[in-house]
């Protein structure tokens, strides 16, 4: 039987604080990665080790919520985590590049099992509530925006190793998220252990919706990855500007990303699930046009605050077009292959970023972002020809 929504903004307040290490390893991943690795050019990699993981750990998580069910996957995958944060920690002790890349990998493994937490909400209201829900999940992301690095730098000298307490502290968002678990009551219909059944891989990825909702996520993702990677090397090392300036650029970027959560439900009675894919082009696409024409602090400001709201227009209409694409007993597989896409395409966007402003201009790079863009926009238009193929309304 269908929940209402106190599941739901149960479930938001486990993501607001457990996600906090995402923001965390955000700020100050890099920063160690500098201090750790053998050569300054592996000092990304941490990060990349982290969405690396997440992208390798979407099949093991929804495999695990198929077999163990929703709450119980995510309290073996919140313990993970923890045990992550502590070998992070003891990375900094043994000053190990080796075993802080790692600690990485692991955390982006539980990573990949707390952003289920949005089908999870989804699941307990009605499929037309199901936009709103997700919406209350991504606004949870706020919280942890901004908690996650006042905690980083709180427990910057906890210890007498530094960074050491930040991820004690991480590890304690984690426990808390754990803790607030246990009160988690998932939907009836998804609490039965269905090993298999409906259609396989391939007849899923022959659903035009399905791929309109993969896609969606994949280009929200890989443009935001990318453009957001490379801007601090744009800004701070190619343009010369200071890392205060680089700092205000990439934190009202990551507030864009999550307070349109606060009015997309709105939106969606007014544009319905097409037309927020398409202001979310739209955002996209102003977000290059300043990239050529304004090479300022303010231009580059633009440019990150339209990226992000554009990548939650994109993410979220795609997460709320999702469910409409599987049948019951479908769920997971379709999840674990949309998250699968859509993590990998921000590990691989992540990885190439630094390597395409070493070697191309910024306008070239913003250029390219018009490749997933041109995809996403022709799927758009193919399903506007062939509407008897679509099931669910967009």
């Amino acid at each position: 039987m269908v929940r209402n929504f106190k599941e739901v903004w149960l479930l938001a307040a486990i993501n607001a604080i457990a996600m906090c290490s995402v923001p965390m390893m955000m700020l100050i991943g890099s920063i160690i990665g500098a201090e750790l690795a053998p050569d300054e050019e592996l000092a990304t990699l941490p990060i990349a080790m982290m969405v690396i993981g997440t992208a390798l750990g979407v099949i093991p998580a929804t495999r695990s919520m198929q077999h163990l069910g929703r709450k119980r996957a995510l309290l073996l995958f919140v313990l993970l985590g923890i045990c992550a944060c502590l070998t992070l920690g003891e990375a900094m002790v043994r000053s190990s590049f080796s075993l802080f890349c790692f600690g990485a990998g692991v955390l982006g493994a539980t990573i990949a099992a707390l952003q289920q937490i949005r089908f999870a909400a989804m699941e307990c209201v009605p499929q037309t509530d199901g936009p709103t829900a997700a919406s209350i999940i991504m606004c949870a992301g706020i919280v942890a925006a901004f908690l996650g690095p006042e905690l980083a730098l709180a427990g910057q000298h906890l210890t007498s190793v530094d960074y050491q307490g930040s991820f004690w502290l991480g590890a304690g968002c984690l426990l808390v998220g754990g803790i607030l678990l246990l009160f988690y009551v998932p939907a009836a219909q998804h609490q039965t252990h269905t090993t298999s059944g409906g259609r396989s891989t391939g007849a899923l990825l022959a659903s035009p919706t399905l791929l309109l909702a993969i896609i969606a996520g994949a280009s929200a993702f890989m443009v935001m990855s990318f453009v957001m990677t490379a801007t601090p090397i744009s800004m701070h090392l190619h343009q010369g500007y200071s890392l205060n300036d680089t700092k205000w650029v990439i934190q009202s970027h990551i507030a864009a990303m999550y307070l349109p959560s606060l009015f997309t439900p709105w939106l969606f009675r007014f544009l319905n699930i097409r037309g927020l894919m398409l202001a979310g082009l739209a955002c996209y696409c102003v977000t290059i046009v300043i990239g050529l024409v304004d090479a300022s602090v303010m231009g580059y400001w633009g440019q990150l605050v339209l990226l992000g709201i554009g990548w939650n227009f994109l993410f979220v209409s795609g997460t709320a077009l999702l469910p409409m694409a599987y049948k019951d007993g479908e769920q997971f597989r379709a999840q674990a292959l949309n998250d699968t896409v859509i993590f990998s395409s921000q590990a691989i966007a992540s990885l190439s970023a630094g390597l395409a402003i070493s070697t191309v201009s910024w306008h070239a790079l913003l250029l390219f972002c018009l490749l997933p863009m041109g995809i996403l926009l022709a799927l758009l238009a193919w399903q506007r020809v062939v509407p008897s193929r679509v099931s669910g309304q967009i």
